[in-house]
Order: structure tokens, then C-alpha cells, then sequence
């Protein structure tokens, strides 16, 4: 069986390295004989990359930790890629960044080889891709000058699997796959001498709630009584009780992103030259009269309806009728179907820029999400290639790019916050606040992209804003924002700013306390 996958997966990654990828790999270790095994394995290789016009050599590793309970039994096998600069004898401990994707289900081949890495997929410009081949090359906007790191995958996807007695789902929990990950952290520090390192966490989409979680759990005594420089989170969610049904904060939540998508396609019959200060506008409108009109329930009147979708339509291109129709409440799906309609055209959810084609004008919501068609072949294609080819890490295993169909309908989102109050649906931002207020020196950076309908640039307003901490720690949030979708690194024109952005937060030095 084992072979058979190395030749499927060969077979779909020909012709995906660039001679410009130096990777030197080490001795093959023997292979696990199964899943559960309890084995730690480790592959180190040697790299280099030139980031701002220095040579920076490094040691890739792929390998696993394994993890166990209290009473010290095995748990789970958790697979990593690690990337460590060379640190002189006798110069300062470098930080250490874990770095970890959303889903929840997703491994971390999305950050891993679009974002930060040594190594990165060469995204063509513009929204769309052709197939294989497809080409892996250095990084100029990597974060090796600044932060070793490592990428994560939860238990259930990449390589990373249940171990002993336990099963995958015991983990498929906000508040288990953050207990995972904590012990996976403290296991990696403790086998790789890296206690004393600045740390630092950088969760995407589902992530950042794992991020935020964490952020609490690793400070606390049990975690580790570690104390983090920083956390920076793409793609926000940390509040999951704003999209039950009835909850009118979520369309308020989106207006502006429908309004950055409409102005991207030309779809506003007075379109500002520029997406500033026109998104300060219309989030000003949805935060107040709109959010007044949403307020009064049935007891809007006729007039101060008709009043309300006129100005959305303006400001998103979405007919008046349908708005009225949709009780000043358009869903998501609507409006990325309605949008481009006349034009038999629909837009992605996680980069609302990219565009879709249905089988047909009917039906209420897009057939399926054109950016994630655009994401998919590229990593999976490359991440096999450069792990079990250039790197020769033993392909027993199948890597997991995601587990939704087994994962997603059960995860159990609800969460035991910091004062030991049960959740239905998590608020982690409340752990986030607790973390902050109990380590002020730690800083937070939040990296938002325009079109994206997933976790849209206004809710990661609200749900950080709304965090109880005061106006000296409000001074350590630092907000970003970029023309692009969810994944922000997939558009090239975004990675200068991307990685300036990045500079300024490991530069500012995190290490001193708020007062």
C-alpha cells in the first residue's frame, strides 16, 4: 500500500521543484510501522535562502511529536515542519514562531508553502491557475531572518494521528485540540532546548480561535506558565456565537466586505476612485443606521426599509428588490451568487475576487467556492512532492490536506472559557483578553484581507474590539489590512506589504510590559 501512494503521489508532483530549491536531506530514519506509533521520528536537511540580500542558511525537519496524558500514556503522533536558522555560538536565542491553518480540519500546508516559509509556491498573478506543474521556489518574503518556525497539523490531518488508546475524535474539540496543541508546543520546546526562546503563535481562520485559545492555556501553570512575545492571527474568528440565526451583528459583519467586493467588480454606480475612505464610510453606515433599522425587528417602518436598501444597494451593487426581499438581511451565499448574476458569474468565498461559473443562472447560492478550486491543486500537489521527495520523509502515511467530511459535523465547538464558564458555541476572545491582561507584554497582530467572506475585516473589528482590556493594553493590538481574500500570501502583489507588516511586529520588541 505504501508504495502504490508514493507512486500516486510521484506521479502527480513531476515537474514541481525549481532547480532553485537547495535542500541537502539527511539519512533516512527507519519507518513507522503504523499510525499509532509511539516513536518520535525527525529528518533533518539543510537549506539556505536569500532574504533582503543575505544568505540565510537553515535545518528543515519534518518529523513528529508524540504527546500524553497526565498519567504519561500516548496520545497522539503530532506531525511538524520545523525551520531553524543557524544561531552562532554565543549570540542571543533566536524566537520561535508555531504556525498552524483553520478548518477546523486543515493541516498546515497552506501557511507552510504560501506564506512564511523558507520555500514557497510561485502563485502566478492574478485569481486563477492552471494544473501541474507547478513550481516550489525560495521565499524572499520569508520570516527565517527574523523567527525560526514551526507548522503544526492538528490530530486527524497531515500525518499527524491519534496514538495509544485514544481515538481522532477525542481530540475534535475547541477546547481538546487546544490542550493538543499546548502539549505538542511544551514537547517541542523540551526535545529541542528552545524553553528560553521569544515565542510566538500565528494562527489562520480557525486557527486564530486556537491561537486565542492557547494564548490563555500555555500561560496558565498546567499549560506551562509560558508566556508569549506575540500572537498574530489571519483571517479572524474568535467569537462562533455571532452567526446563530437571528443574530443581526453577522450582516452588519459583512456589509462592508460586500461592499469592498462590489467596488473590486465594478459593480457600484458611483464607484470612489480608492477603497479608503470608502470602507470607513460604509462601515460607519452599517454601524449605525443600518444597525438601528436591523434593531427596531418588525417594527421598521415601511419608509426607513425602503430608506436601508437603497443605500446597500448602493454601496453593494445588490438589487433594492432583493434586499427588501431578503429582510435587509442578504446571506453570504445570496450575494456571492447575485452579484455577478448578469453576468452568469459567481464569487469565491474566501477571495471574493476570484470568479466562478454555476452550471446555470439558478439556484440561491453558488455551486461551490472558486478560490478554494484555485487554492487546492497547488498545495497538494507541491506539499507531497517536497515532503516525501525533496525532503524523503517516509511515505507510510497519507497527508491528510484536510479531514472536513469526518471532521466538521463533529466538531464540538463549545468551550469552557478562563473563569470556568461553559460555552455553547466558543468566545475565545475572552481567553484572549485573560492572556493579555495576565502577560501585558504580549502583543497582538491581526492581518486582514478586503474580500474576504469568510472571516470578513469588520467582525475581526468587532470581536477584538470587544475584548475586555483596557486602554493600555489596547495599545497592543495592531490591525492590518491588505487587497486580497482570506489567504492573504496567495496574491504576490500583497507579499512586500505582508512581510513589512511582519518586520514591524518582531521588531517593535514585545519583550517590555505595558504599563
Amino acid at each position: 500500500m505504501a508504495k502504490r501512494l508514493r507512486g500516486l503521489w510521484a506521479a502527480l508532483a513531476l515537474g514541481v521543484l525549481a532547480p532553485g530549491v537547495a535542500i541537502a536531506a539527511g539519512p533516512a530514519p527507519a519507518a513507522p510501522e503504523a499510525a499509532t506509533d509511539q516513536i518520535e521520528t525527525a529528518r533533518p536537511s539543510r537549506g539556505k535562502v536569500t532574504v533582503a540580500g543575505r544568505t540565510i542558511p537553515y535545518t528543515v525537519t519534518p518529523g513528529t511529536l508524540i504527546i500524553r496524558d497526565d498519567a504519561g500514556a500516548p496520545i497522539a503522533s503530532m506531525f511538524y515542519v520545523g525551520y531553524v536558522a543557524d544561531r552562532p555560538a554565543g549570540t542571543p536565542e533566536r524566537p520561535i514562531t508555531f504556525l498552524f491553518n483553520g478548518g477546523p480540519g486543515s493541516a498546515s500546508m497552506f501557511l507552510h508553502l504560501g506564506s512564511i516559509a523558507p520555500v514557497r509556491i510561485a502563485f502566478p498573478a492574478g485569481t486563477t491557475i492552471a494544473p501541474a506543474p507547478y513550481r516550489l521556489a525560495e521565499n524572499p518574503y520569508s520570516m527565517i531572518d527574523r523567527t525560526d518556525m514551526v507548522f503544526i497539523d492538528l490530530i486527524g490531518g497531515g500525518l499527524s494521528r491519534a496514538a495509544g488508546k485514544a481515538k481522532e475524535a477525542d481530540f475534535w474539540s475547541v477546547d481538546a485540540d487546544v490542550d493538543s496543541f499546548a502539549r505538542a508546543i511544551r514537547r517541542y520546546l523540551t526535545i529541542n532546548k528552545r524553553w528560553n526562546s521569544p515565542k510566538y503563535l500565528f494562527g489562520e481562520s480557525y486557527g486564530t480561535t486556537r491561537a486565542a485559545g492557547l494564548a490563555y492555556k500555555l500561560g496558565t501553570a498546567e499549560g506551562g506558565g509560558i508566556k508569549l512575545n506575540g500572537v498574530i492571527l489571519l483571517g479572524v474568528n474568535l467569537n462562533h456565537g455571532i452567526y446563530q440565526s437571528g443574530f443581526d451583528e453577522a450582516y452588519i459583519n459583512w456589509m462592508p466586505s460586500y461592499a469592498a467586493t462590489a467596488w473590486y467588480h465594478d459593480r457600484l454606480a458611483s464607484r470612489p476612485a480608492a477603497l479608503e475612505p470608502f470602507l470607513t464610510e460604509v462601515r460607519e453606515w452599517a454601524r449605525g443606521p443600518y444597525a438601528r433599522v436591523l434593531a427596531k425587528g418588525y417594527e421598521a417602518t415601511a419608509e426607513e426599509r425602503q430608506a436601508i436598501a437603497r443605500q446597500y444597494s448602493a454601496y453593494t451593487g445588490l438589487p433594492e428588490s432583493l434586499i427588501l426581499d431578503a429582510n435587509l438581511r442578504p446571506e453570504q451565499g445570496t450575494f456571492r451568487k447575485q452579484l455577478l448574476r448578469d453576468r452568469g458569474q459567481t464569487v469565491g468565498r474566501l477571495d471574493s475576487r476570484a470568479i466562478g461559473r454555476d452550471a446555470d443562472n439558478q439556484g440561491a447560492v453558488p455551486e461551490y467556492d472558486a478560490t478554494a478550486s484555485f487554492n487546492t491543486g497547488p498545495f497538494v500537489t507541491v506539499l507531497n512532492d517536497y515532503l516525501f521527495g525533496t525532503l524523503g520523509y517516509p511515505a507510510e502515511l497519507e497527508y491528510r490536506p484536510h479531514n472536513y467530511g469526518n471532521i466538521r459535523g463533529r466538531w464540538d465547538r463549545g468551550h469552557t472559557g478562563p473563569a470556568g464558564n461553559r460555552m455553547a458555541l466558543a468566545n475565545v476572545a475572552i481567553d484572549l483578553a485573560q492572556a493579555m491582561r495576565e502577560n501585558r507584554s504580549m502583543k497582538l497582530l491581526t492581518m486582514n484581507g478586503y474580500y474576504d467572506l469568510a472571516t470578513p475585516f469588520f467582525k475581526a473589528e468587532y470581536d477584538v474590539k470587544h475584548m475586555p482590556i483596557d486602554a493600555g493594553l489596547q495599545k497592543n493590538v495592531t490591525f492590518s489590512y491588505f487587497e486580497a481574500g482570506h489567504m492573504i500570501y496567495t496574491n504576490p502583489a500583497a507579499m512586500a506589504e505582508f512581510k513589512a507588516v511582519l518586520d514591524r511586529f518582531y521588531d517593535e520588541n514585545p519583550g517590555t510590559p505595558t504599563p
